[in-house]
């Protein structure tokens, strides 16, 4: 019975979150695959045509789009949950789910689900839209499609955290302006770190996102500044622990209940 219980939860709470994304597609979707096609026409077009070809004989336009594609990823899945989150704070819902007989695991994947939706509707925009601009082989198909779910979770469950905290809608605003933007641009997205000099290519090893973007690029066009294989053990120990953090927060009714 309570299995039944918090998978209905669980459907509920996902289906709502997935609707919601649909009903408003033209903020929640639109928005971003026109962003990344400026990015596309300004940096692989113009700014690409004059570089040429970069590491592995690609591109530059074809090196980037993995990168913009995981920077569209993250940026949608920590802001889908994050807006969702907090709006339900804000209407005093969440006091609703939490007094209701479902587990903490599932209002907590259930809203997760919605946001990997969002990063993966929009990842898949923005590839389509690159094949406009360029040709792409997938290399390693399996790979790229475990890189682009993982960094979502990984953002969505940031950002699960983040609503949790915030007080107001101005603090969701934070974390992607002094965080998530400098990482995602550090990150490798528009430059192979073997192109910096010491000691900023031991100081990029610390950004996680450079793992992420790596081990996408790697499933697209098979080349990688990073281990492939601790790629993927970091994003999944990142998972653990925000999972953790997440169910504890939820648990404790941490700016939940008042």
């Amino acid at each position: 019975m309570i299995r039944h219980t918090n998978l209905v939860a669980l459907y509920t709470i996902s289906r709502r979150e997935i609707v919601r994304i649909m009903r408003i597609w033209t903020q929640t979707l639109i928005p971003p695959a026109i962003t990344m096609t400026l990015y596309f026409v300004i940096f692989g077009k113009l700014i690409g045509s004059r570089i040429g070809t970069i590491e592995g004989g690609f591109s530059y336009m074809q090196y980037i789009v993995p990168g913009l594609v995981m920077m569209s990823i993250i940026n949608n899945s920590y802001m889908n949950i994050s807006s969702s989150f907090f709006g339900a704070k804000f209407q005093r819902s969440v006091e609703e789910m939490l007094v209701a007989p479902m587990a903490n695991w599932a209002i907590l994947l259930g809203y997760v689900i919605g946001a990997v939706t969002r990063g993966l509707v929009v990842g898949a925009l923005v590839l389509l839209i690159a094949l406009f601009f360029t040709s792409l082989h997938v290399a390693h198909p399996l790979i790229a499609l475990g890189a682009v779910t993982l960094g979502a979770v990984i953002f969505a469950l940031a950002g699960f955290i983040n609503a949790v905290f915030a007080k107001k809608f101005d603090d969701i605003a934070l974390v992607p302006t002094f965080i998530i933007t400098p990482l995602t641009y550090l990150g490798g997205v528009f430059y192979s770190i073997k192109m910096l000099a010491e000691p900023w290519q031991v100081i990029s090893h610390a950004n996680p996102v450079l793992y992420m973007v790596n081990a996408f690029r790697y499933g697209i066009l098979g080349i990688s500044d990073v281990s492939v294989g601790w790629a993927f053990v970091l994003m999944l120990v990142f998972i653990a622990a925000l999972s953790l953090v997440a169910l504890q927060l939820l648990k404790r009714g941490v700016g939940l209940r008042s």
